[in-house]
């Protein structure tokens, strides 16, 4: 009587099975090879590309959330707009307790307007340019890093200089070619000594491949003059409630720290919760963006259009799986004699079952296992071709190789019974 074969036996058969036919399993693990490899890459690439969109476009790259005045969803235009009542200058007793929250790197008050007067830098004029009235933190809590020259003092805060730093935008708009440092230029009809010229920290560009990549991206994106705080009522007017920015730790913390920043503004001015949101009254109060949410519609955007990418690529592993079931059909039909052979010297069905479902499902972990790795490597050549980011996941490979080896089990199970309920008489007669 034959000994039932063991779990290890049935894999060391199918492996022997493999290397005899080395050329017929390698194209029938094909298919699922070519579908594992393309799950794999795409998975990987929406994982980068989500990942670049947290870095890049929550807050610039810089985790860093602004927190201002909004009558119901839309900022608060000072430029034509006088100061709401009851709204006051930001207290210092405001700002400890935002720099206090759990996940604030830093935070800063400034004041801004987005289309301000002209500036000037002898005749050559910068229509529209934003001026912005900040403390000495706001370049650190906005993510801006120092290119040339000084950023604001102490001394230039207490002392009311007139000073002034500039993008790089308004800096090769207004000098062109030529040294800003040491220049003076005019806002407001007031001279600032130009001090130094500034440029995000982040290496975060976007492409620009047509005019309206350009009015989008770049048309957005005024050029800015900055200012100290204190010079502020010079050019415009005194007491004007500060809006607040807030860099934090990672991205993560944005939205709830944003949310938390706005709680501790409007509680100080005695603003509570709305009440009612039907009454036609329009809602003033310090609001943060849910800058998380905003990403992960564009998120879900990416992942819905390339999850039908991955239904395209499992239609593969379905074709893999057929490849799987015919192979194993003509294995059953060449080993006939031997199947027979078995069964007349004892061999159970499910000893016989449990060989051939083994061998269906060696093969197809096998291909499961190969498509990994050429999902990983064709995952950084898209990275290297097309310049998109990737993030290689751990649990779709598991998940992956595991369903490469159940594609093998469901459809191996057919000729597995086929062999298991093979006659033995008129198996050891097949010719």
């Amino acid at each position: 009587m034959v000994r039932n074969s063991g779990f290890g036996e049935n894999i060391k058969l199918a492996f022997r099975g493999i290397f005899t036919h080395k050329m017929r399993s390698f194209l029938t693990m094909l298919g699922i090879i070519i579908g594992i490899a393309a799950i794999i890459a795409i998975v990987s690439t929406i994982r980068g590309t989500n990942e670049q969109i947290k870095q890049n476009l929550i807050g610039a790259g810089t985790n860093s959330v602004t927190v201002c005045i909004k009558q119901n969803d839309w900022e608060y235009e000072f430029d034509y707009m006088s100061v709401p009542d009851g709204f006051y200058p930001v207290s210092e007793e405001s700002m400890e307790q935002i720099r206090s929250l759990p996940g604030v790197r830093c935070a800063a008050r400034y004041l801004s307007r987005k289309n301000s007067a002209s500036v000037y830098y002898g005749a050559v004029s910068l229509d529209g340019c934003g001026v912005i009235g900040v403390e000495n933190d706001y370049f650190t809590a906005a993510g801006l890093q120092l290119i040339k020259g000084r950023l604001f003092g102490e001394h230039d805060a207490s002392s009311f200089s007139k000073v002034a730093v500039l993008d790089r935008s308004a800096a090769k708009a207004l000098f062109s070619s030529e040294e800003p440092i040491g220049k003076t230029i005019e806002i407001g009809k007031e001279v600032f000594l130009v001090v130094g010229v500034i440029d995000t920290e982040s290496s975060f560009r976007p492409s620009i491949e047509s005019m309206e990549d350009y009015y989008t991206y770049v048309g957005n994106t005024s050029a800015k003059v900055y200012i100290p705080l204190a010079d502020w009522p010079i050019l415009f007017r005194f007491d004007e409630p500060e809006s607040v920015i807030v860099r934090c730790r990672d991205t993560d913390s944005m939205t709830d720290v944003g949310r938390k920043t706005a709680d501790i503004l409007n509680n100080a001015l005695g603003i509570g919760e709305v009440t009612d949101s039907k009454s036609g009254e329009a809602d003033i109060r310090y609001k943060a963006d849910d800058l998380l949410e905003q990403a992960k519609q564009i998120q879900d955007l990416s992942r819905s259009t390339n999850s039908m990418l991955i239904w395209i690529a499992g239609i593969s592993l379905l074709v893999g799986g057929i490849g799987v079931m015919n192979i194993m059909l003509v294995s059953v039909t060449e080993r006939t004699r031997e199947i027979g052979l078995k069964k007349a010297l004892g061999a159970r069905k499910r000893v016989i079952l449990s060989q051939f479902l083994t061998e269906a499902a060696v093969l197809t972990s096998v291909g499961g296992i190969l498509g990994v790795a050429v999902g990983i490597a064709l995952a950084y050549v898209i990275q290297f071709i097309a310049q998109v980011p990737v993030a290689i996941s751990i649990p779709a490979i598991a998940v992956s190789v595991l369903f490469s080896t159940a594609v093998g089990l469901i459809f191996g199970l057919l000729p597995s019974i086929q062999a298991s309920r093979l006659d033995p008489i008129e198996a050891l007669r097949y010719e």
